[in-house]
């Protein structure tokens, strides 16, 4: 096994001097030979790698949703990314076709999500959030309450649901965590999270959008009995929690959840929930519970608000008023039934806040945080910044073919050509709803079969973005 890790296309990993070998106990270094005796080293590797267990020869991907669509926050893989093609270029001066636009939607900040042929989206109604369901012509379907809305600073919804085999899964911001039946509405089952884990909730509200996998939901409840719980997704019977992490402000004290949303990989042959507390970033065995490490992330205000980005065997994690944002790697255990490990790697001072980070082509694409913001591209191999620019308000931003989909927070949504040198502006409108004093448009944007739908507060709008239209 060679220890030089290709990501994206960029190798990062031992240095070039060395090959990393090993059995079953463990990892020897082999110096390079010479050329005389290349042959031989080859025939020695080839041998050591075939002994190796194989989850030592593993690497990190993403676990997708099989669903079609957009059937959770930042897509199939949580990663920002659509894979759909043959999509405008370039909008004209007034933007894409507005196809529809929904009233209604209520008060919130929370993403749509598109599952089963039909739109979801959450939002605040007075003193209860309510769960919407709108046909794919903007056609208000059902709605359902799930609990007390959020009446505290910044009032609005703020998780997005999750779809998954004809259920919809969603946790209010007081920490109700619902299963509802997505054709009608019903409720199947709910668990009160803090209550059952005895947890306490955080400044702004329980925001986590929940991930959901073959058999289970997952949530950072962050309570003194469990850092994060795994329920049966059918029945809402608890699977497993896992150990309480220690707050590291106060030791007789447990880690609360985050604002993040959680991402799933599988890395050595193992599933692996990558999330936060609201000081640490975690990694836990989506099988069993067991917590495999964690890592400081302490902020000023306990924010971790942006879903960690999977880099090759690595993922990165930023946030706001803390640490500069680092990339994290992966360590694959030495023998089986070890815990999977981590080493720090770069770092690079970008702060994103709830906007999320995509990683595409080698480079990371994400704002900052202070004041207005401003976006950077960054290499992904070694965190160098390669360019820069203040011209557009901090946001969220997704990528499809070959273009950033930006939705910036004083309400102006960029189609962006991430070139070698720049950010080129391809297309630019305000959303309807906003103005000159809007700061709080912090949906993501969403695609689906060449359409971008759009939500802020009461307002949900689809347009047209197909290139050519059968």
């Amino acid at each position: 096994m060679i220890g030089r890790a290709t990501v994206n296309g960029s190798v990062f990993g031992s240095p070039p001097q060395v090959r990393r070998a090993g059995g079953h106990g463990g990892f020897a270094l082999i110096p390079l030979l010479p050329r005389r005796a290349a042959g031989l080293t080859a025939l020695i590797l080839l041998f050591v790698t075939a002994a190796l267990p194989s989850s030592l020869a593993s690497s990190a991907t993403l676990v997708a949703s099989p669903e079609p669509g957009w059937p959770q926050f930042r897509g199939p893989r949580r990663d920002g990314i659509s894979d759909e093609k043959n999509l405008l270029q370039s909008w004209p001066a007034a933007g894409p076709k507005l196809l529809w636009t929904a009233q209604g939607a209520g008060r919130g900040f929370s993403s749509t999500i598109i599952g089963g042929g039909r739109l979801y989206v959450t939002g605040d109604f007075e003193a209860e959030v309510r769960i919407l369901a709108y046909s794919l012509d903007g056609q208000p379907l059902w709605s359902a309450r799930n609990g007390d809305a959020w009446l505290n600073q910044y009032p609005g919804a703020r998780s997005s649901v999750t779809y998954r085999d004809g259920r919809l899964y969603h946790q209010n911001a007081h920490g109700r965590l619902a299963c509802l039946e997505a054709a009608t509405g019903r409720e199947l089952w709910a668990v009160d999270l803090l209550a059952r884990f005895r947890g306490e909730n955080i400044t702004w509200g329980l925001s986590e959008c929940l991930l959901v996998d073959d058999r289970a939901v997952f949530s950072t409840a962050g309570g003194r009995d469990a850092l994060i719980v795994a329920f049966d997704r059918t029945t809402g019977a608890l699977l497993w929690k896992s150990a309480p992490v220690p707050s590291d402000k106060d030791p007789n004290a447990a880690q609360t959840p985050s604002y993040a949303a959680p991402i799933l990989i599988e890395f050595a042959d193992r599933r692996l929930i990558i999330g936060c507390g609201n000081r640490a970033l975690y990694c836990v065995d989506a099988s069993t519970g067991t917590i495999q490490w964690t890592r400081p992330r302490p902020t000023n205000y306990g924010v971790l608000a942006m879903a960690p980005v999977l880099v090759g065997d690595a993922v990165f994690m930023a946030a706001p008023l803390g640490p500069p944002g680092q990339l994290y790697r992966l360590i694959a255990p030495a023998r089986p039934g070890d815990t999977v490990g981590v080493s720090d790697a770069w770092t690079n001072p970008i702060d994103t806040c709830q906007g999320g980070i995509v990683h595409v082509g080698g480079r990371l694409y994400g704002s900052t945080y202070p004041r207005r913001g401003s976006w950077a591209a960054i290499d992904a191999a070694t965190g160098t910044t390669l360019y820069e620019t203040a011209e557009f308000a901090k946001g969220s931003t997704m990528f499809a073919d070959g273009r950033l989909y930006t939705l910036t927070e004083d309400g102006w949504m960029l189609l962006l050509e991430p070139t070698a040198e720049k950010f080129e502006v391809r297309g630019r409108y305000r959303l309807p709803g906003t103005s000159e004093r809007t700061r709080d448009a912090w949906a993501h944007p969403v695609i689906h079969q060449g359409r971008l739908y759009l939500r802020y507060h009461d307002t949900v709008v689809c347009y047209d973005i197909l290139a050519n239209p059968s």
